[in-house]
């Protein structure tokens, strides 16, 4: 059954359980080339994306994402996803599995001494008045292992192989330039690809590395700035107030986007905090803006252009080449902070002795901690939790990627 085009940006991660379907189904007329997917970042968080991709890929054989774009934590998704060279079943294992083993140290360096050499520098840089011999300080911590990882788990050739094979459109990176301030989004793709220029916003043609993937999930300060070509990039979700963008300048009609923040049901109210926020609960607030909120505010003007397209005559062509876009939007349907907090005495003693000092365990939801909490058992149960959101909404879903229903 055709998804119902009057919904255009249907919130399955807040909405009522809903029966799933009891066998596999085809997805072969659910792959057209204008599904785009949209991740979003999110550090620890967005281990999620991989527990509901890996449910709609079991559900769906043969399902294919030609439009991918990723942020932050989602860029390493969507690039790991673009260079499979497999059936997004078996990609979908392959990154849950690359996810679980990507514990802290794994990120950065996370031994007592690294840490302690790092708050010296910058304790040091605090007091001399810009002197040479501290001014190396780039960030709180050095993310060498994570580049590494990324090296050894991602394949880069397998983007263009898969672009010669027809599988893959186009793969988007977006970054934030340290150089212009603009949000730039990097595109590895087809001759035809488009690129853009928009206020403060652009995309550009380039051939996808780990430097393009490091600097899209470089978060300011806490990671260093990476260098692409000629200028210093970090943490694309900084200034990207339309992370829907890049898929519908890449030419999708239909867009399924995983997000990473949770909305509590109609009538409840999130934890009320009382007295002076600690630190960690101000920098949580502070990310949570970054990567967070703007996916929402993107999927609330969409609505309101496709309304608008709505009221256009049919004989009429559509102002300014609008076009009607489809979107999905899967997200927890449990608070991913809480998660943190229970399993937060899983971190590494000293990351959490660091993270004490922020007021992190003063923090009652430990929503700064979620961003950093790599590794086993919260990534599993994260991935657990995406594959059971995924599953409990599964009609809504065969609908909207064309599948049709037993």
């Amino acid at each position: 059954m055709a998804p119902d085009r009057r919904v255009l940006a249907r919130d399955l991660g807040v909405v009522a359980p809903l029966r799933t379907a009891e066998a596999p189904l085809s997805a072969s007329q659910g792959a057209r080339p204008a599904l785009g997917l949209v991740l979003t970042g999110g550090g620890a968080r967005a281990a999620y994306q991989v527990g509901a991709l890996a449910y709609v890929a079991e559900r769906c054989p043969g399902l294919s994402f030609p439009i991918l774009t990723g942020v932050s934590a989602g860029a390493i998704n969507a690039t790991f996803l673009a260079g499979f060279r497999g059936s997004l079943a078996a990609a979908s294992r392959e990154l849950g599995s690359a996810w679980k083993r990507l514990t802290v140290d794994r990120v950065f360096h996370s031994d007592t001494f690294s840490l302690l050499l790092s708050a010296l520098r910058w304790a040091m840089a605090m007091v001399s008045a810009g002197a040479p011999v501290v001014s190396r300080v780039r960030s709180l911590v050095d993310t060498t292992p994570l580049r590494e990882f990324l090296g050894e788990t991602i394949d880069l050739d397998g983007i263009d192989a898969n672009i010669t094979a027809g599988r893959l459109r186009a793969l988007a990176l977006t970054t934030t330039s340290y150089t212009t301030g603009q949000t730039v989004t990097f595109v590895q793709g087809a001759p035809d690809v488009p690129t853009w220029e928009r206020v403060m916003r652009r995309g550009v043609r380039d051939r996808i590395t780990v430097d393009h993937v490091m600097a899209s999930a470089a978060v300011p300060l806490v990671f260093p700035a990476v260098r692409v070509d000629e200028e210093y990039y970090g943490d694309g979700a900084v200034r990207q107030g339309a992370p829907l963008a890049p898929a519908v300048h890449l030419g999708a009609d239909r867009i399924l986007a995983l997000a990473v923040r949770y909305v509590p049901p109609e009538g409840r109210v999130l934890r009320k905090f009382v007295g002076e926020p600690p630190p960690a609960q101000v920098m949580a607030h502070l990310l949570h803006s970054v990567f967070l909120d703007s996916l929402d505010a993107d999927a609330e003007r969409l609505d309101r252009i496709n309304e608008l397209l709505d009221r256009v005559p049919a004989d009429a062509r559509p102002p300014d080449r609008l076009r009607r876009i489809e979107l999905l939007v899967i997200r927890p349907s449990q608070d991913i902070g809480a998660i943190a907090m229970e399993l937060a005495e899983t971190i590494p003693a000293n990351v959490r002795l660091l993270l004490r000092g922020l007021g992190a365990h003063r923090a009652r939801n430990a929503d700064f901690l979620s961003y950093f909490m790599f590794g086993e058992p919260f990534v599993g149960r994260l991935i657990d939790l995406g594959y059971e959101d995924a599953a409990r909404n599964w009609p809504a879903l065969a609908r909207f990627l064309c599948v049709p229903e037993e």
